[in-house]
Order: C-alpha cells, then structure tokens, then sequence
C-alpha cells in the first residue's frame, strides 16, 4: 500500500467522521423537536380536551341562559337557510334532465318583437348599448327598439344623438325620454310598453352586451303558448378587472347556476332578474304591469306572472355580458337595494303565494327565496353575541361545543363554500380549483355587505320606502384601465365607520381567543375581520386607490371631497 493511498483514506476519513457526527447531531435534533411538538401539542389537548378537574362545577344562571336563547335561535335560523343552499344544489343535478336546451318548437313566422333599454346617467356605456342592439340578428321589419331614458345629465344629449345615428341609417330604433322619473325603472318599462308594437319584449340594462344571436337564441321557446319568460344568464365584460369584480362574478355564478338553475330544474317560482331576458307581452298585462312600490320590480312581476299559471324558462347555455361593479360603494347600493327589494317582495307576495293552490314544496320555496336577506340583521345579533357566548360555551367544556355549535355552524357557513365551488365547477370544469383561492374572502365580503344589508332589510320591514339607486357603470373591462368613478360616486355615509369599528371589535375576540388558547375559533373569527375592514377601507379609499392608480384628477370630473363612500 503506497503512502498515497494511505493519505487518501486518511482524508476519507477525516471527510467522513464530521459528515456521520453532523447527520447525527441532525437527527437528534429532529428528534428533541418532534418530541416536544409533540409533548407541546399532548399538552394542549389534553389540557383543553382531557382535563376533567372542573367538570360538572359550571352552573347555569339567568344571565347566560337570557345570553345563549338568542344565540341558539339565530345560529338554528341560519342553520336552516344554509342547508337550503345544499337543497338547492341537489334539486340542480336530480333535475339535470329538465334543464331547458333547444326549443321543442319553432315559430313558422317569426313575431315582432320590442327591445326596451331602460337608462338613467349611463353616458359611457349607452353607445354600446345601443350599437350592440341595432346589431342583432333579426329582421328589421319586426323589430322595434326603445330607448327609455329618464337621465339628468350629458347622457340625455349622448343617447339622442347615437340614436338620431341610427335611425338615419335605418334602423328601427326610438328615443323616449322622460322628466319625472316616475315609478323609476318600472315607470320607465310601463311607459315604454303604452307604445310598444312587440308582441315580445326583450330588456337589456345600460351595461350589457347582448350577443348578435341572442334574439334568435330566445325567441323560439315562446313557441310554446304557456311560456310567459324566458331569462338567460349573466356573464361578466370585467371579471379580470380586479379582486373585488373576481369574487363578484363568483357571487353573480352562483345565483345563475344553482339558484336559478336548481329552481327552474325542479318546477317551481324562480325570477326575472330585470334585464336579458324577454317577455311575452301579454303575460305582463295579465299579472298587472310594472309595479314600482318595490326596489325589486323584475321579481314582484315574475311572482305575479307565475301565480298566474305562466311558466318561466332559465336558459343556462345562453350568455349575455355585463359589467360588474368596480367599487366597493356601487356594489354595497346593489345589494342594498336587492336586499331591500326582495324583502318588500316577500311582504307583498308571499301572502298571495300561501293563498294560492301551488304545491306545497313551491310556496317552501318561494319563503326560502323571498326571505333570505332577513340573515343580514341576524348576522348582526350573532356578531354581538358571538364573543360573550364562546366564553359561556367554552367553561361549558369542549364536548358540547363540538357537539352543538360546530354542526350549526358547518350547516350555516361551508354550505356557502360548497355551493360556489358547485358553480364554478359546472361553469369552467378545467379551472374551477382556483375558486378555493377566493373562497375566504368571498365568505369575508357576505360578512362585511352585513351593515349595509340590514339597514336595507329594516327599512323594508319597517315601510321605509327609498328611490331606485341605480348601480352606476364606466365602462372598464381590463385591469389597468382608467375609468372615470367619480363622476357618480356617492358622498361618505357613516356606514363604512361602522363596518371598521365592528372588525376591531372581531380583532379583539381574536386577541381572546388566542390568550385562552382556543385556537379553533381564530380561522373563524379572522373571517369577519377580514370582512368588516376590506368593505370599511373599500368604501373609504376606493377614490383614492383610483387615483393612485391611473394618475388621473378625479376632482375635475366630481367637485365631492374624498374620501367617498355609501
């Protein structure tokens, strides 16, 4: 053996002696910290789940009984409301069947048909409107389109002059301009239709794009003489246009798969949802006309015109794009106003539907439809007494609170979870996983529209009326793209200080959950702060991120001082 390879092995050796001590010491210290993680993690939950020395010493007393009645009572309600959303998605695939497709019948003779377009200060979207109507696929001698404008401001001049365009050029198109405003939109449709020569009418908002084939997509399932409408569903220009339009569209998914889906399905009352869809005429005139001492017209008369023995189609495979809103302030009017609505609706129909001779499981139905938005103001009781009642429940011990509260709350808040992430798999089979991404702060935003909401609900319960906030559109649809807001933002209100203090409040159940070590709750409970703060700051920030952003002077097209909110 030659001194050379003596060396070598020497230094293999001093190579190989520190590399064994090194994986050694590794592995040892692995061990200690999978050992007391271990013991860390026997500790906790024998501490909390196993202990046993104060079972059986907590009493019941008055105050926490007076506590935990209502927030049983509110946990059960919601309990209930959630569990119909899981009703409603399996009504959705145990009736895939009836899903309405192609039309069984087609009209020998095509029938006129009326295009309304309802507008009010809508002068950067009337232009497409109105080119995206006149170029629809129908022959002109049948079509008449109207366009009912009831603004105050450039859009009057704007609409009549894109209109005086086309009618030049030959298209059969009218302009209607009211300065009342009586009865809002509803007055404005009920107008319209006075000199209406459509046997048929088709309704299309200021922001939506109807497609060149979507007369001839609809038209024919009115061959069927019992079909009084047919609704087609919503699309969205600018789903990419932020985080806020992203979980919008979600939301927008999920009533036009499952709830009008599931409903249409199984044969019972769905909804018109006042625009892209048609009706026939004459079912308007027989369930009364527009009404408009509801903020939900579209669904007062789907209510009347159903009870009147007409028949709804919902045709899923049939889009038609629209914008969402792009501020946090436009999206919380929207929902305050359908909030609203449905409420006033659900006073103003429910009682006929009860009277009337439809199947038990359609006036079930049609309660669970009309009367969801009374769990906004029960969002509100469960939000104030969410913090005292985990402090009962937990000196109560562990085993109740998974025995009772954890199957309402799985029944109340991951249906939500699931029926969305049901829409979204129907929609884009190849894509829908990315919704988890969103599901967190699409549960944080239902929570944070609760303030907003349940003043809307209370005005409805209590005969409060309001005029018709439209939901104002600008016509972005890219990310990056410079819109002009502040031309219809709406003044601050003191809503979004509400909404910023409630989430500190949340912050502070966090803070005690944690100190008590009741880690369970915290994901929960980040929830709602997420919620509360993200539609606060929203509301009061919304002009400024504008502004950060495009680098535009938002004050020379809006002399109202920031910041601006509901």
């Amino acid at each position: 053996m030659t001194f050379d390879s003596l060396c070598g092995g020497r230094n293999l050796l001093t190579r190989t002696v520190p590399l064994i001590a090194t994986i050694d010491l590794s592995h040892n210290l692995i061990t200690l910290l999978a050992q007391a993680n271990q013991h860390s993690l026997s500790r906790y939950l024998r501490s909390h789940y196993g202990d046993r020395t104060f079972e059986h010493l907590y009493r019941w007393n008055w105050f926490d009984t007076a506590l935990l009645i209502p927030y049983f009572l509110v946990m059960i309600i919601l309990a209930f409301y959630g569990m119909h959303r899981y009703q409603l998605v399996y009504l959705y695939f145990k009736h895939r069947k009836n899903a309405a497709k192609e039309p069984p019948k087609h009209f020998e003779q095509l029938p006129r048909v009326t295009v309304q377009l309802p507008i009010f200060n809508e002068q950067f979207v009337i232009d497409r409107l109105i080119e995206s109507c006149c170029n629809l696929e129908y022959p002109r001698e049948l079509l008449e389109i109207q366009v009912l404008d009831d603004s105050t401001d450039e859009t009057k001049e704007v609409a009549r002059n894109i209109v005086e365009q086309y009618r030049a050029a030959g298209q059969p198109i009218v302009y209607i301009h009211r300065t009342d405003r009586y009865g809002f939109k509803a007055g404005a449709l009920d107008h319209g239709l006075k000199t209406a020569t459509g046997e048929f009418v088709a309704i299309f908002d200021a922001d939506f794009v109807p497609p060149r084939d979507w007369l001839m997509q609809v038209i024919h399932h009115f061959a069927e003489p019992e079909v009084g409408m047919v609704q087609t569903r919503w699309t969205h220009l600018n789903r990419d246009y932020s985080f806020l339009t992203q979980v919008e569209a979600i939301l927008l998914d999920g009533h036009f798969v499952l709830e009008h889906g599931g409903r249409s399905r199984a044969g019972v009352f769905f909804n018109f949802n006042g625009t892209a869809g048609m009706w026939r005429q004459i079912t308007i005139g027989e369930a009364g006309g527009w009404q408009h001492d509801t903020l939900t017209e579209d669904t007062d008369l789907s209510y009347r015109a159903q009870l009147k023995g007409w028949r709804f189609k919902y045709l899923q495979d049939v889009e038609c794009p629209a914008e969402v809103p792009i501020e946090m302030t436009a999206f919380k009017t929207q929902q305050a106003r359908w909030a609203k609505g449905l409420i006033q609706t659900s006073k103003k129909i429910l009682p006929k539907v009860f009277e009337s001779d439809v199947p038990f499981h359609t006036k079930l139905e049609a309660w669970y439809h009309l009367t969801a938005n009374i769990s906004y103001p029960l969002m509100v009781i469960l939000s104030t007494l969410l913090m005292p009642a985990m402090v009962i429940r937990f000196y109560q011990g562990w085993f109740q609170m998974l025995l009772i509260d954890f199957p309402l709350f799985m029944a109340s808040t991951f249906s939500i979870s699931s029926f969305y992430l049901v829409s979204q798999k129907e929609l884009y089979p190849r894509k829908w996983y990315r919704t988890f991404l969103y599901l967190p702060f699409l549960m944080s935003l239902g929570i944070g529209l609760t303030v907003t909401n349940t003043r809307a609900v209370l005005e409805a319960l209590l005969g409060i009326k309001s005029s018709f906030k439209r939901t104002p559109k600008y016509r972005v649809e890219k990310r990056g793209e410079k819109s002009k807001a502040a031309k219809y933002r709406k003044r601050l209100g003191i809503v979004p200080w509400i909404e910023l203090l409630i989430g500190c409040y949340f912050a502070l159940t966090i803070w005690y959950a944690i100190s008590n070590e009741n880690y369970f709750t915290v994901p929960f409970l980040l929830l709602f702060v997420v919620g509360y703060w993200y539609t606060g700051l929203l509301s009061l920030l919304q002009g400024r991120f504008e502004r950060w952003r495009t680098g535009a002077n938002l004050e020379e097209s809006s002399p109202k001082p920031f910041p601006v909110g509901v």
